[in-house]
This record gives C-alpha cells, structure tokens and sequence, in this order.
C-alpha cells in the first residue's frame, strides 16, 4: 500500500512535514519559508534547570508542534492530532489512516532513527516525518530532511514513536482532517498574524529567558561558565549551544535564514518595503549566530581556552541580540493595508 505523496526534501522536518502535507490538500502555495514564517516558528529560549543531553535547554525556535498548529490555524484547515497509551492502539491508527488513503506526520525520537547517520543520533524526542504507505512489514518515510524517501520496519517505527525522555512523543500522529482550497487572502492574513506574534513572543515576553531578552541573558551566563563551571563543564555547555543550534534542528543559523526567506516571499502577497528591507537583518543574524558557532566549538575542542574566548563568545551573542530587536521593532511598526 503506496499513496500517492510527492517527497519534497526541507531544511527543517516540522516546516517540511507541514509544507508537504497542506500543500497536498490545498495550500498549493506553501512553501517552507511560509509555513515557518505564518507559524511564527522563530524563537530563542534558554532553560538552565532543564538538562538534555547533560547540557541547558536551549530552543532557537517555538514549541514542537506550534508551526503546523498555528500554519493550519491561519490558513483554515482543521487538523486531527491524537497521542496514545498503547503502542497498539497507536500502531491500529496509523493502519487506518493509510488504508484510508491518508498520509499522516508523525513526531518521533531521533536517537533509533535507523537511517540517520549515528554521529546524528541524539536523545532528542521532537523530529517529524510522514508515513505514506506500508509494505509488507515496512512503513514507507518521507523524512523531510533526507533526500529521498525511506523506510522503517513496524518495530523500528514503534521504537521512535514511543521514545522515553523530554518531549516524549507517546505515539503522536497528526493530518489535516480535510481538503480545502486555500486563497491569496488567507495567505495574507496568515502572514500578517505570523508577523505579529513573532514580534511579541522575541520582544515582549515577561522575564529574561525568552526572545532577545534571552539572548542576552545567556550572553551574560556565558561570560561567567568558565570561572563557575571549569573549563571542561563550560566547554560540554558551549558544546549543547552549537548541537542545538545546528545538529538536532532547532536551527540556530539556519532559521534566520529562512526567516529572511519567509520575508522575501511575504513581500509578493503584501507590497511593504520593510519586509524586504528587514530580511537582511535576519541574514546578517544568521552569518553571526554561525560565526557563534564556530568560536563555541574552538573552546569545546580545546583550541581556544582563556576567558578573553569567551568573553569573544558573548560579545557575538550581544551583538545578535541587537540586530534581531531591531528587525522585529521594524517589524512591529509595518503599517498593515486593512
């Protein structure tokens, strides 16, 4: 059993699962950018007291499962989500949904994932794919960011849906529940309000652990990991900054990037200079958070080692923090046609 499903390959597998998915039932002119950008998928959050992988909680985007909730939201298509309390039932549902004819995300861990190199295999509980079909006793993968479609036995798939740990996914399926044509204006009221809430979840969250009041807040944390933590722990914490900017997917860089794309291709559904003018400011962001990147991995393979390094390290980091409030103030003030 093969449904008919076209494998389109992304940057990022919760914005690929949702582009893949809408635009097969109606929202033809989704892309990537978009469905990030609508679901206002860029974040930054620094939890110290939640440890993954023996390292602080550190998000360069929203929660797991917000892209696509919110995409569908603003774009009007209703969506069935279900988790499970057997691995049996889950497994029961999934069968049905594909002998229905219906391809469904999944949310999955990475660490089992078989066709992932093992350097990427990581206890990480919030990856997404798609199952389209059955053979045999094989379930037919479309991973977003693989470049072809792939495959998982039922145990190998059972094994991913029910990883144990933070964000544990406990059989989590989801589809939109049906087709629905989606028009030129909803993409602009899409846009609009993924604008908008965007600029008040890095702006105007209370406290400072969130948006660009977080970033400047592990800026100022990272100044002292040397001193308070040793060299080796501080190096471990710098390396979990680097692995979750730019291994596990909760894209650091790369976000940036694709959030000056979202504002690129917003400019074609509403005419406003700023949108393009701004997009370079994420670009820049992004070049500077890789550049984060390159110093953090210098101190945690031992290459650079004295505090001025990590003074170095902050200093990037304040500087990022300027550029993305000042994008977003731009944003905020962007005169919307009613």
């Amino acid at each position: 059993m093969r449904l008919e499903f076209e494998h389109l390959q992304s940057a990022h597998c919760e914005n690929g699962v949702t582009t893949n998915l809408l635009k097969r039932v109606g929202a033809h002119k989704l892309t990537e950018p978009l469905a990030f950008g609508i679901g206002s998928g860029l974040f930054f959050i620094y939890i110290p007291l939640l440890k993954i992988n023996k390292g602080p909680a550190i998000a360069f985007r929203t929660q797991p499962g917000l892209i696509f909730k919110r995409t569908c939201k603003a774009l009007d298509i209703p969506i069935i989500r279900r988790k499970f309390r057997t691995k049996q039932e889950a497994q029961k549902v999934l069968d049905e949904c594909l002998q229905s004819g219906r391809p469904v995300g999944c949310q999955v861990g990475v660490y089992y994932l078989t066709y992932f190199p093992k350097e990427y295999r990581f206890h990480f509980n919030a990856h997404n794919i798609i199952v389209f079909g059955k053979e045999g006793d094989n379930y037919l993968i479309s991973d977003p960011v693989m470049e072809t479609p792939t495959s998982l036995s039922s145990y190998e798939l059972e094994r991913v849906r029910f990883a144990r740990g933070a964000l544990a996914p406990r059989g989590q399926l989801y589809y939109p529940a049906e087709n629905r044509l989606v028009t030129d204006d909803q993409f602009r009221n899409g846009i609009k309000s993924g604008i908008k809430r965007n600029v008040r979840d890095m702006l105007y969250i209370p406290g400072s652990i969130a948006g660009v009041s977080g970033i400047r807040y592990i800026a100022k944390k990272i100044k002292k990991w040397r001193s308070r933590l040793g060299p080796h722990n501080a190096g471990l914490y710098l390396a979990q900054l680097v692995r979750m900017q730019e291994e596990i997917g909760t894209g650091g860089g790369g976000f940036r990037y694709m959030y000056a794309a979202f504002l690129q291709q917003a400019y074609e559904f509403h005419k406003i200079d700023q949108l393009h003018e701004t997009s370079g400011l994420f670009t820049k962001a992004g070049d500077l958070w890789r550049t984060a990147a390159v110093q953090a991995s210098g101190i945690y393979k031992g290459r650079l080692d004295s505090q001025q390094d990590y003074n170095k390290m902050a200093d990037h980091l304040f500087e990022i923090a300027g550029i993305e409030k000042k994008a977003f103030t731009a944003l905020s003030k962007i005169k919307w046609a009613k």
